[in-house]
C-alpha cells in the first residue's frame, strides 16, 4: 500500500505526454501501475519514457540509481484492457473524445471489481456523461492533472452529481499520496482552470490579430507584466493548437460564452497544420 488512500494498484490507460507523466507520478508515489496502450509497443514507449526521465534525474544528482531502479520495477504495460482486472484505480488519459471515452470506460466497468473507482483526466468533458456509461457511476469522477504531470503541483478532482462523497474522498487522498495538491470542482465544461485560461489565450489572439502588439510582444507584456512563466503565444504552442481548439469549442458549446468562440486565427493555423511545437510552427516559429 503506497500512502493513506488504501490503494495498491492503479491502472493508466493512454499512451500520450499526459499518461507517461501521470504513469511517473504514480509509480514514484510507490502505487504498483499497470500502463495500456492500443499496442505493446505503445505501451512500452511509455515505459521508456519514464526511464529516460528517471535517467536524467540520476545523472543531475536528484534520485539515486536504486530508486529509479525502484520506480521502473513498479510499473507494467500491456495492450489488453483485461490486464487491469484487479486495479483499485483506473485512469483514462485517452484523446478527448465523448464517444471514444465512454466506450472505454464501459469497458472498464466490465473488467474492473465493483468497488474499484473509475477516473477520467478529462480536461473539458462532462464527467457524468461518462459516469452513467457505467454500472458505478457512484464510483466515477474527474483526475484532472496538468501537463506536465510530474512537475505541475495541481489536480482539479471533479465531482459529478453521480459521485458518491466517499470516492471523492479517496481520490483526494490517493492525490495526496502522489505529492499533489487539490481543488474540488464541479462538473462543469473546463473547471476552473480551463474555464479560465482558455478565454485568456482566445482573448490574445484577437488582440494580436487587432495589431496592438505583435505575438512576441504580447507574450513578453504579459511575463513581465503579470510575472506569468510564459507568455499566451508560447502557451499555446506548448499546448497544440489543435487541443486548444477542441478545449475552445467544448467550452463554446457547454456555455454559450462568446469569449470562448475560437478566434478564425486558431482555426486556419490548424486547418493548415501549424499546431505548435510538435509540428516546429503555431503562432511562433520553432526550431528543430
Amino acid at each position: 500500500m503506497a500512502g493513506t488512500s488504501g490503494l495498491t494498484k492503479v491502472g493508466i490507460v493512454g499512451s500520450g505526454i499526459m499518461g507517461a507523466g501521470i504513469v511517473e507520478v504514480v509509480a514514484t508515489a510507490g502505487f504498483d501501475v499497470i500502463v495500456r496502450a492500443r499496442t505493446e509497443e505503445g505501451a512500452a514507449a511509455v515505459v521508456a519514457q519514464v526511464t529516460s526521465r528517471l535517467a536524467r534525474s540520476v545523472e543531475r544528482g536528484r534520485l539515486e540509481q536504486a530508486e529509479a531502479d525502484a520506480v521502473i520495477a513498479r510499473i507494467t504495460h500491456t495492450s489488453h484492457l483485461g490486464d487491469l482486472a484487479g486495479c483499485d484505480l483506473a485512469l483514462e488519459t485517452v484523446i478527448e473524445d465523448l464517444e471514444v471515452k465512454r466506450r472505454l470506460v464501459g469497458e472498464l466497468d466490465e473488467i474492473l471489481d465493483p468497488a474499484a473507482v473509475i477516473a477520467t483526466n478529462t480536461s473539458t468533458l462532462a464527467v457524468v456523461e461518462l459516469a452513467v456509461a457505467t454500472s458505478r457511476p457512484d464510483r466515477v469522477c474527474g483526475l484532472h492533472f496538468f501537463n506536465p504531470a510530474t512537475a505541475m503541483p495541481l489536480v482539479e478532482v471533479v465531482s459529478p452529481v453521480t459521485v458518491a462523497e466517499s470516492t471523492i474522498q479517496l481520490v483526494e487522498r490517493f492525490a495526496a499520496d502522489c505529492g499533489k495538491e487539490t481543488v474540488r470542482v464541479a462538473d462543469r465544461a473546463g473547471f476552473v482552470v480551463n474555464a479560465l485560461l482558455f478565454p485568456y489565450l482566445n482573448a490574445a489572439i484577437a488582440l494580436a490579430e487587432r495589431g496592438v502588439a505583435s505575438r512576441v510582444d504580447v507574450d513578453r507584456a504579459m511575463r513581465g507584466g503579470c510575472n506569468f512563466p510564459m507568455g499566451p503565444f508560447e502557451l499555446l504552442d506548448l499546448i497544440g493548437l489543435d487541443t486548444t481548439l477542441r478545449i475552445l469549442e467544448t467550452l463554446h458549446r457547454e456555455t454559450g460564452d462568446p469569449s470562448s468562440l475560437p478566434h478564425p486565427e486558431l482555426r486556419r493555423l490548424v486547418a493548415a497544420g501549424h499546431l505548435g511545437r510538435k509540428t516546429g510552427r503555431g503562432f511562433l516559429e520553432h526550431g528543430s
